[in-house]
């Protein structure tokens, strides 16, 4: 094993840990010496990587830091065009243009070898079901990001009006239409509302009173029982 994929694996193992873990593990799951982990701890360190612990303490990566890959395979970097290119065509505009910047980030640190596989067009995103919407995704996403409570407008498929209060937990991108799960108060259980039938929506102050990984967990749950 190079010392470049030993420390991009390093990178991952410590990504996959939200709590300190020790190097005697992480040495063993290398198949390093506990001096090789150190060092290469240190190493890592050193070029920015924001890595807490000590030996005999253990080590945990902070969550809010990224660093760009040291090698993707040529898999994963079809995978990745594939997919930041189906969320340029696919989402809102917002996520669109995160999806290009990502792209391009992606692009400036791949080894020359590996750009063909990027720029490759053997994968390609088709056209999707274009529908009009109202009511931009971004403002539905953030409310979900927020946390907070929705007032909507909607109109269901025989065109009956109502107005809900949701909270919503999930947004979920079909290739025909995109679906916002939410937990409606007018109804007290999770529903599911088609983007392009929201009429208007405003997010509240308020935020809904259980945390959304919660309410996600009950959400799941109910599809289980479906």
């Amino acid at each position: 094993m190079s010392r470049t994929t030993r420390l991009f694996d390093l990178m991952q193992l410590l990504r996959h840990h939200r709590r300190p873990v020790s190097g005697q593990l992480l040495a063993e799951q290398l198949g390093v010496s506990l001096r090789t982990l150190y060092r290469d701890i240190a190493d890592l360190k050193a070029i920015g990587a924001q890595i807490d612990g000590e030996p005999g303490l253990g080590y945990v990566l902070r969550p809010d830091f990224l660093l760009p890959p040291l090698m993707f395979s040529a898999d994963e970097v079809e995978a990745l065009a594939l997919g930041l290119t189906w969320v340029e065509r696919r989402a809102d505009d917002e996520l669109a243009a995160a999806a290009a910047e990502a792209l391009a980030k992606v692009s400036a640190v791949l080894p020359r070898a590996l750009h063909a596989h990027l720029e490759d067009q053997a994968l390609l995103v088709g056209p999707g079901w274009e529908k009009p919407q109202a009511v931009a995704l971004s403002v539905l996403r953030q409310a979900i990001r927020e946390e907070r409570k929705l007032r909507i407008d909607y109109h269901d498929e025989a065109g009956q009006a109502s107005t809900r209060l949701i909270w919503p937990v999930s947004l979920t991108f079909f290739e025909s239409s995109r679906i916002l799960a939410a937990w409606c108060e007018l109804r007290r259980a999770y529903r599911h509302f088609r983007a392009d039938r929201i009429e208007s929506a405003t997010p509240l102050a308020e935020h809904y009173p259980r945390r959304r990984h919660v309410l996600r967990r009950e959400w799941l749950a109910t599809l289980q029982d479906c």
